[in-house]
C-alpha cells in the first residue's frame, strides 16, 4: 500500500486551480488540432503520447507496473470511466448541442459525486456545506457561460443526455479513483492511459486511416501540448487529488474550468469580463472552496 504524507491543503488547493487550467486550455488546443485531424485519431494521439509520456516518467522515477491481473482490471475500469467512454459519448454529444450548454451539462459531475456519496458509497464525508458548494458552483458555471445557454434545453435530447452522461463517468471515475490505495499516482495514469491507448488505436485505424493525414505544425504542435500537459501532466495531479483532497474535491475542478476558460480569453484574446460572468467566477470560486472545507470531527457524514 502506498503512504500518503498529510496533505497540506493551500497546496492541494494550488494543484487543483493547475488541473483546472490544464483541463480548461485542452479545449483551445483541441480546436486547433481538430480542423486538420478527425477527432478519433485526435483522442488516440492524445492518449497514445499521454502514455509514452507517462512511461518515461515511471522509468525515471524507478517505478513499476503492476503485475497482477486485480491492479489491470481495476485501471481498465478507471480508463474505461475516465476516458474511453466518457470522451467518446461528450465528443459524440457536442456534434449536437451547444457548446455553452454542453459545457454547463458536462459541468455537473459534483453534483453526481456528492448525491452517489451520499446514498450509496458513503467512502468519505458529505456535509451541508459540500452540497451548498456544489450546487453554487454549478450556477457559477451557468453565470459564466450565460444564462441563455439553458434555452436549447429539451432540444436534441440524446445528445444532451451524453453531455450529461460524461459527466456522470467523470463523477464515478473520481468515485472510483479512491480504490486505487495500493499505487502511485504516476502508476495509476500511466495504466489508464496505457488502456485508453490499447482500446482506441485499432478503431483510429480503420475509421480514419491516420496515415493519409498530412497536419501541419501548428496541429502537431497543438497536439503534443493536448498529449503531454493537458493529459500527462494533467493525469498525474488528477490522480494525486483524489487521493487528498477526495472524490468530490478533485470533481469540483469542473466548475474552475470555466473560468479559467474566460480568464484565457482575457490574457490572450484580449476580451472584457462582464459584471454577470464575475459574479460566475466569484461563485465558482467559493463554491470550490466550501466542498474542499476540511470536514472537522463534529461535522456528520449525512446532511
Amino acid at each position: 500500500m502506498v503512504k500518503q504524507k498529510q496533505p497540506v491543503l493551500f497546496i492541494e488547493l494550488g494543484f487543483l486551480c493547475l488541473l483546472a487550467l490544464l483541463w480548461g486550455s485542452s479545449y483551445l488546443f483541441a480546436k486547433i488540432a481538430v480542423t486538420e485531424i478527425p477527432p478519433l485519431t485526435l483522442v488516440v494521439v492524445r492518449v497514445g503520447g499521454a502514455a509514452i509520456f507517462l512511461v518515461i516518467l515511471l522509468a525515471l522515477k524507478r517505478e513499476r507496473l503492476p503485475r497482477d491481473s486485480r491492479s489491470w482490471r481495476m485501471l481498465f475500469v478507471q480508463s474505461f470511466l475516465s476516458s474511453i467512454a466518457a470522451w467518446t459519448i461528450l465528443a459524440w454529444g457536442q456534434q449536437y448541442v451547444d457548446s455553452a450548454l454542453a459545457s454547463v451539462l458536462n459541468s455537473t459531475s459534483p453534483i453526481f459525486v456528492f448525491f452517489i456519496t451520499l446514498l450509496f458509497t458513503r467512502h468519505e464525508k458529505i456535509t451541508g456545506l459540500k452540497l451548498f458548494g456544489a450546487t453554487l458552483g454549478l450556477f457559477g458555471v451557468l453565470f459564466i457561460v450565460g444564462v441563455d445557454a439553458l434555452d436549447g434545453l429539451g432540444q436534441e435530447v440524446l445528445g444532451q443526455i451524453c453531455a450529461v452522461g460524461g459527466a456522470f463517468l467523470y463523477g464515478c471515475a473520481a468515485i472510483y479513483g479512491k480504490r486505487f490505495t495500493h499505487l502511485s499516482s504516476s502508476v495509476i495514469a500511466t495504466g489508464t492511459m496505457l488502456w485508453a491507448t490499447i482500446v482506441l488505436v485499432p478503431a483510429s485505424l480503420i475509421v480514419d486511416k491516420p496515415w493519409s493525414l498530412t497536419p501541419s505544425v501548428e496541429a502537431i504542435g497543438s497536439l503534443a501540448i493536448l498529449s503531454i500537459f493537458c493529459t500527462g501532466v494533467a493525469l498525474l495531479i488528477y490522480f494525486r487529488l483524489i487521493k487528498t483532497l477526495g472524490s468530490l474535491g478533485v470533481a469540483s475542478q469542473a466548475y474552475l474550468r470555466a473560468g479559467f476558460g474566460v480568464m484565457l480569453g482575457v490574457v490572450f484574446l484580449g476580451e472584457e469580463i462582464s459584471f454577470i460572468v464575475a459574479i460566475g467566477i466569484l461563485a465558482a470560486v467559493v463554491g470550490v472552496a466550501a466542498i474542499n472545507m476540511p470536514v472537522t470531527c463534529r461535522q456528520k457524514s449525512r446532511l
